[in-house]
């Protein structure tokens, strides 16, 4: 016997973040985290507590990768639900336009190129250690998921998107 109350079958795990939340914690995780890693270890290149030359370069590199993101990012929120941003690994739409014509994992290299700035920005290990757990974990565990979670969302259409442009970056396949 089913009671109102109690759900048949299982409930949306579908998790929709607002707008306004997305970009302050983008902000936090890729501009604040970086720096408070690199108190960790001493600052390479760094004199009177100032950068060096050869560190301001990796300046270059946060200005690309940030705005790699805020483009990405307003991509998705153009296609998200008027709500908020959808946190799944499978979003309701397939992005294929924009920088998502040249990689499949345009965020990824935004926020990869962002912190890789901040390893030369900072010069410090601890940071080049993170870019390294960050590659590792985008690559071995993130990527493949979300390609799982896609196929089995889109099917035929996904797989055609696959086989057309490159995961990272490269020469486009027609």
């Amino acid at each position: 016997m089913n009671r109102p109350d109690i759900p048949t079958r299982k409930q949306s795990q579908r998790v929709l973040v607002p707008y306004w939340i997305a970009l302050p914690v983008a902000l936090i995780v890729w501009g604040v985290a970086p720096w408070a890693i690199a108190l960790l270890t001493p600052r390479y290149g760094w004199a009177a507590g100032r950068p060096g030359l050869w560190n301001l370069l990796g300046l270059i590199a946060v200005v690309v990768g940030t705005v790699g993101l805020i483009w990405t990012m307003g991509l998705h929120f153009a296609q998200a639900p008027k709500s908020g941003i959808e946190l799944e690994l499978a979003q309701s739409y397939l992005l294929r336009h924009g920088p998502y014509a040249f990689s499949r994992n345009p965020m990824y290299l935004s926020e990869l190129t962002l912190l890789f700035g901040w390893v030369i920005f900072f010069g410090s290990v601890a940071v080049l250690i993170a870019f390294g757990v960050a590659c590792a974990v985008f690559n071995f565990v993130n990527v493949p998921l979300e390609e799982r979670a896609l196929q089995a969302r889109f099917g035929e259409a996904y797989l055609r998107y696959k086989n057309t442009v490159p995961r990272w970056l490269g020469k486009t396949r027609r």
